[in-house]
């Protein structure tokens, strides 16, 4: 095998047998590819596609390419994933919501990338919060919890961690056969039973428009269920943010506020729905709606609260942190606010635009060596057809330095459009997939 032969393969349009794949992913996992190499291959699929039957194989052997976890547990191993967006926190409800319907979650989770968070950096931003707990100690806090959120071990899926970390800086994020494979053999290392998909379409998603996101959802969940993981999908919103805050600790602060009953909205709605159906197919409640309901409720009892508590102090975390969490929460030192300069409706937000200026406050990687800000961020977004005055607050600025907040502002007012007749809304949940 020769990974120049396979990445001319690829780059030519030819087909690629499984074992060439097979040996391609070991070769990421042990370093027998270079990273050179790693990144003309992924440049390779994001042009010219691996087709269904490639896309199948890339992902069985990354997903093959380490260990990969079985569970004998006496309820439904479940888990969710979002191919990512802006200010969305649903896995800091719903693992542990999860838990409280009677499901084990063993969520395995990715950090940033491109312009999107990811759920480990900001859980990483609750001081001593560890991600990267081994094998042993990942199968006590599920079983002793019922979720644990962590980073993929070096055990678990290691040529997709690979190949993460280069897609990010290499501008090839976007593939869908990369993706699909990255997504997949994550949670199928994990020995999921089910899995429910949110895939995000809009100005802050990969996939723009809905054509390109049904592809992706359609991708995965064939893939998935091909593989024997009961999976389904839900192709939502992401025109705006999902949460009003965006960055790390600020996400974490608006799951505490929907966790703790502060507030509702739309975070806490898409969680319930993506619960819902997780919890439905498991055959843990009727139907979807049915489900949603039971994760609304554990929600609103406080038991998903005290479960990601106990999930918090078992992975390093402050014992308090729930009772707690504005004392243990880094702030930034610059707080700006962003104020319109017109008079008008919040008719379009460019969500990847937002996202990149939280990248560009500290928040997030330009290349794999930075090191996060867990402080920074944008707070207080005002949604999508808000009536606002000239002067009004749009939201507010988190920044490490006056500099970078006087660029973040500039950010934001550019990403943000404002138009003289309210726009029409765009649904949360376009279309179900599965």
């Amino acid at each position: 095998m020769d990974a120049r032969a396979i990445i001319v393969k690829v780059r030519d349009r030819q087909p690629v047998t499984q074992e060439e794949l097979n040996w391609f992913a070991q070769g990421l996992a042990d370093h027998g590819v270079s990273d050179a190499q790693a990144g003309a291959f992924a440049m390779a699929a994001l042009l010219n596609g691996l087709g269904e039957k490639g896309r199948v194989e890339l992902t069985l052997a990354m997903r093959d390419s380490g260990d990969v976890m079985r569970w004998e547990m006496d309820k439904p191993v479940l888990d969710k994933h979002s191919t990512g967006g802006v200010g969305d926190c649903v896995s800091l409800i719903l693992a542990p919501a999860l838990a409280m319907c009677g499901a084990y979650v063993p969520m395995i989770s990715g950090r940033g990338l491109g312009h999107t968070g990811g759920t480990l950096d900001k859980l990483e931003a609750i001081p001593g919060y560890r991600t990267d707990l081994d094998e042993t100690q990942f199968r006590k806090v599920v079983g002793q919890v019922g979720c644990a959120i962590v980073s993929a071990s070096g055990d678990i899926a290691p040529a997709d961690k690979r190949l993460y970390a280069v897609r990010d800086i290499s501008g090839t994020v976007e593939s869908l056969d990369l993706i699909t494979a990255s997504i997949l053999s994550k949670k199928l290392a994990a020995g999921l039973e089910g899995l429910v998909l949110d895939v995000k379409v809009g100005t802050g998603a990969f996939m723009k428009n809905a054509e390109d996101a049904r592809a992706l959802a359609q991708a995965l969940v064939s893939t998935a269920n091909a593989a024997g993981c009961q999976t389904s999908a839900l192709i939502t919103d992401m025109n705006q943010p999902l949460a009003p805050d965006l960055g790390n600790a600020l996400e974490v602060a608006s799951s505490m506020r929907v966790l703790t009953g502060q507030v509702q909205g739309r975070l806490l709605d898409l969680t319930a729905q993506l619960g819902g159906v997780a919890l439905a197919n498991a055959g843990l409640a009727g139907d979807a709606e049915a489900g949603a309901e039971q994760i609304a409720k554990v929600v609103a009892d406080g038991s998903a609260a005290d479960c990601f508590g106990r999930m918090v102090a078992a992975q390093g975390g402050p014992v308090q942190f729930v009772e707690n969490w504005q004392r243990f929460l880094p702030e930034a030192p610059v707080i700006r606010e962003v104020v319109t300069t017109k008079d008008g409706y919040i008719s379009a937000m460019d969500g990847q635009a937002l996202g990149l200026a939280v990248v560009g406050l500290g928040g997030g990687r330009q290349v794999e060596s930075d090191v996060v800000d867990p402080a920074v961020g944008i707070s207080d977004m005002l949604p999508l057809g808000t009536k606002v005055q000239k002067g009004q607050p749009l939201a507010r600025i988190h920044a490490a330095r006056e500099e970078a907040a006087d660029v973040a502002c500039k950010s934001v007012l550019g990403a943000v459009t404002l138009s003289s007749k309210a726009p029409e809304l765009p649904p949360l949940v376009h279309e179900r997939i599965g």
